[in-house]
């Protein structure tokens, strides 16, 4: 045998003993018992609470009084305010615009020169029935004369008590039978002679001069157009020079008093604001939230109107807040404090919104966290290291926070805000606790 195969055969023999004797002195594992894996989830106390139910919605800031503004009398534009400019705030019954009054004042001047010239009529007509009323009178005290005499003549003196022929006799008796068939034209022509009749003419004919002059001061005050209210100009039409006709739209004005939020609500949120439908609103608080430059600044507000009919296309509850004061009575919302804000923006028309309005008090709810909230309306809740699935009612939900109730809420627990693969009601779970809880 070769020294090669001798060295060989030398080192295996040698690799195997220190084998075997690793193996001899090798020490024995340990047993240790097998633990389940129990799941860990995330989870916040389950707390039960009373009290009132904010109900919280989405809408639009919309002008609550907004006018156009329009020509009543047609004519060339001689003065346009400055401030009658699109985004600019007008104040009250400043004059936005003014038509040229030249044509109006004359029509002024003509009509006082007819009530001039009716008033000296009048006076005529005055002075002729009292002309007319003396001749009356004199005419009458000459009848009673004459018929006085008549009543003197003694009976016993034949030369006066001489009568007429009967020729003359039968046209008297004629003109007398014929005095009953014209009594009516007889009636005209003595009113006529009064004068009273045309005295009322004058009058007429006065008053009606007179509503002339008060047409034409009226289409002269209407060549100045002011502004009905302080408010924000959304739209302006008007330069200097433009000839406007009668109903011709010059630009619109928003009152800047208050605005309102157009809301629309679902019948379940509509039903938990007492008195929302029965004309009650104004007694109803309200609060609109709106973020304007990463801060979020709080308008108080009220119910203003509810729509006693659904909208025919969402079949929700149409409701109007009214906010007062919306460019001046905007605050930092209570959670968002910040000294360094001097002052609040005012409130945008167009702006989307958030609005919080009082709902109804209820005895028992709690307030989750909006993920908690799983389809079906149905909360995980950890009871003595233990998984329940429970169905809830939601009450309102927002997108942070959901205020639901059920049966066993005072019973209390944790409730599992974290994800689970494949949950199954009773299956034992472990809460993972932050270090404050």
């Amino acid at each position: 045998m070769s020294s090669q195969i001798k060295w060989a055969l030398g080192i295996l023999l040698a690799a195997v003993g220190i084998a075997a004797l690793m193996i001899w002195i090798r020490p024995t594992p340990e047993q240790e018992e097998r633990i389940a894996e129990i799941p860990l989830v995330k989870g916040l106390p389950l707390k039960a609470a009373s009290g009132t139910i904010p109900v919280i919605v989405s809408g639009t800031v919309q002008p609550r009084d907004q006018v156009v503004i329009g020509a009543q009398v047609s004519g060339r534009l001689t003065y346009v305010s400055p401030a009658f400019r699109e985004g600019s705030i007008v104040p009250a019954g400043v004059v936005v615009v003014r038509i040229d009054a030249a044509d109006y004042q004359n029509q002024v001047r003509m009509a006082q020169a007819d009530v001039a010239a009716q008033d000296v009529a009048v006076l005529e007509a005055r002075e002729e029935v009292k002309i007319a009323r003396d001749d009356l009178e004199r005419y009458s005290r000459r009848e009673a004369g004459q018929n006085s005499l008549a009543t003197t003549i003694d009976k016993d003196d034949h030369a006066a008590r001489i009568l007429p022929p009967a020729s003359l006799e039968k046209p008297a008796k004629s003109n007398r039978a014929a005095t009953g068939a014209s009594g009516s034209a007889s009636g005209s022509a003595s009113v006529l002679a009064t004068r009273e009749p045309q005295l009322r003419s004058a009058q007429a004919a006065k008053q009606r001069a007179s509503a002339s002059l008060a047409d034409a001061r009226l289409a002269l005050s209407r060549t100045r157009i002011t502004s009905p209210f302080r408010g924000l100009v959304l739209e302006d039409s008007a330069a200097v020079g433009t000839l406007v006709q009668v109903g011709q739209s010059l630009g619109s004005i928003a009152s800047t008093s208050a605005y309102e939020v157009r809301l629309s609500l679902t019948q379940d949120e509509a039903a938990l604001i007492p008195g929302l439908l029965n004309g009650s609103g104004g007694n109803i608080r309200a609060d609109v939230f709106y973020e304007y430059g990463g801060l979020t600044y709080r308008w108080p507000a009220f119910v203003d109107r509810a729509d006693a009919s659904l909208d025919a296309a969402t079949r929700n509850v149409e409701v109007f807040l009214r906010v007062p004061s919306p460019l001046r009575g905007g605050r930092l919302s209570d959670a968002e404090q910040d000294s360094s804000v001097a002052r609040a923006p005012p409130l945008l028309l167009g702006a989307f919104v958030r609005a919080e309005i009082a709902g109804a008090s209820v005895d028992s709810y709690a307030a989750i966290p909006a993920e908690a909230l799983r389809p079906g309306n149905e909360i995980w809740v950890v009871r003595d290291d233990k998984l329940r699935i429970l169905p809830v009612r939601v009450l309102q939900r927002s997108d942070t926070l959901a205020y639901v109730t059920m049966p066993s809420i005072e019973q209390g627990g944790s409730i599992v805000t974290s994800n689970m693969t494949t949950p199954t009601d009773g299956m034992p779970v472990r809460i993972a606790r932050s270090p404050d809880q």
